[in-house]
């Protein structure tokens, strides 16, 4: 399997002084993903928890929705002379009745670690039909609606930060943080690519039966993308938390679907965007 990190020869220049050294760099390698065998999308990412990407991706595609419509994911031989695996090829393959969407079968694209939906033929077609519809209560239990401080929200970025292994040595990634309600860690992800990070957590909570994410938290480094606002969508995540700012499109979204998104969330600071319902704004005005 490829190495999350490697080593380059760089040479430094710190006030004028001349050093040659070797630095540390987050790797980043093609990984094909095929579908019940036939190919289906490149994506530029980070190695490490490929099965979880996979899964993920197909989640938010809306080929998945539940563990029990995943068969396998296998790694298949890599295209190299001697035929050695690369491990940069997977194909997923789903139960039998699994019906597969138009526009996935009509994606077979290549995407950047930025840009994970460069290629959809249209806004219409990147709209994916979600399984279920975001609840705070989707098991019926009488469970109140989640509603966030904005101090427990403050301390999610230091918390996402804290989890980030692989940027401290490289400084080149991106990261996902899924919390529970009370800001509680359930899972961290690197990556080069922001949207392959939230694939690798939503994958994981599928492989796992833990689809819908009800009344989590998402937690994402940078800016919060249309892309980021859909994949929250479709695994039923209720609130999405970014350090940078949200796309307009993204707050479109999020206010079409109940979606609760943050943006800029820097230490006391945040603006929230849509679905405010769950965030205790009333309190944070008493105290102000």
């Amino acid at each position: 399997m490829g190495r999350v990190t490697e080593r380059r020869r760089v040479i430094r220049i710190r006030d004028g002084a001349v050093s040659e050294r070797a630095d540390t760099l987050v790797a980043e390698e093609p990984l094909e993903i095929r579908l019940d065998g036939k190919p289906l999308a490149i994506t530029m990412r980070t190695p490490g928890d490929d099965f979880a990407l996979a899964a993920g991706f197909l989640v938010s595609e809306g080929v998945l929705g539940s563990a029990d419509e995943l068969r396998n994911i296998v790694y298949c031989a890599g295209a190299t002379a001697d035929g050695t695996n690369t491990y940069n090829v997977v194909d997923v393959s789903t139960a039998p009745g699994v019906v597969v969407p138009d526009i996935t079968l009509e994606r077979n694209v290549y995407t950047t670690s930025s840009c994970g939906l460069c290629g959809k033929a249209s806004l219409d077609a990147v709209r994916t039909t979600a399984r279920r519809p975001i609840d705070d209560d989707p098991g019926g239990t009488g469970a109140p609606p989640v509603r966030l401080t904005p101090e427990l929200l403050a301390r999610l970025p230091d918390r996402l930060r804290a989890s980030q292994r692989v940027f401290d040595r490289t400084g080149g990634l991106h990261a996902a943080a899924l919390f529970t309600e009370d800001g509680d860690l359930i899972d961290v992800r690197e990556d080069v690519g922001r949207h392959n990070a939230v694939d690798k957590i939503v994958g994981r909570a599928l492989q796992e039966g833990r689809l819908p994410l009800a009344r989590t938290v998402l937690m994402v480094s940078g800016r919060a993308s249309f892309e980021l606002a859909q994949k929250a969508v479709m695994a039923g995540v209720p609130v999405l938390a970014a350090v940078s700012a949200p796309s307009s499109l993204a707050v479109d979204l999020a206010a079409e679907t109940g979606l609760t998104l943050i943006g800029f969330l820097r230490g006391s600071s945040m603006n929230v965007y849509a679905g405010e319902h769950r965030v205790a704004l009333r309190t944070a005005a008493a105290r102000a």
